[in-house]
């Protein structure tokens, strides 16, 4: 289960009048070093493109985010909870586009304690050599993250929930080439829609 936000601090207000606002999350110890980065340089590119601080507990995981703009630091709170979940920071930082999202699946909704299912049920998204998420990643443009007892996915927001959606009827049953048809068939309508739209420009 995806390690959740803790309860966002109440805005506090500094002396000469400006509003901070400050929240925190826990994220798995092994991927600090990630949100982190080499010489800190992942933390500080969230930092300077949020415009907020972020404040890294090693040891344990917590994370604290603190700013004068509560949108920006949710923006930075997703950034943070992607590299957690297993994204490269790379990707998760694709976060920043005002028309991207991140979309994380428990597994236990699916499984509850039964590690053996759970395993089962990642082997079914994986595929065998992968082929089952390259071909969801392919199909509705997006990256996909299968670790610990979650599955996320980062992109554009209709083509997250066409993945979601896809990932959801694999982990309840449906045949591999059952999905792949759908999200054939998703693609072909997405295709249609921007020809469309821009020859529908150009008139």
């Amino acid at each position: 289960m995806a390690p959740a936000p803790k309860q966002p601090h109440q805005p506090s207000e500094t002396g000469e009048g400006e509003i901070f606002f400050s929240y925190e999350l826990k994220i798995p110890k092994e991927r600090v070093g990630a949100l982190i980065g080499k010489e800190g340089i992942v933390k500080n590119e969230i930092e300077s493109a949020t415009n907020c601080t972020l404040n890294v507990d090693s040891t344990e995981g917590d994370v604290q985010l603190r700013g004068t703009d509560s949108l920006t630091i949710m923006t930075a709170m997703e950034i943070v909870k992607a590299v957690g979940r297993g994204f490269n920071p790379e990707v998760a930082l694709r976060l920043l586009k005002p028309d991207y999202s991140l979309e994380i699946i428990s597994l236990a909704d699916y499984t509850g304690k039964m590690a053996k299912k759970m395993m089962r049920l990642k082997g079914r998204v994986i595929g065998e050599g992968g082929k089952s998420r390259r071909l969801i990643e392919e199909l509705t443009e997006t990256n996909m993250s299968v670790y610990g007892k979650t599955i996320a996915v980062i992109g554009v927001l209709e083509d997250v929930k066409n993945a979601r959606y896809a990932i959801e009827m694999l982990l309840s049953g449906s045949p591999h080439a059952t999905v792949y048809l759908w999200l054939e068939k998703k693609r072909r309508e997405r295709k249609r829609a921007e020809m469309q739209e821009i020859y529908g420009k150009k008139e």
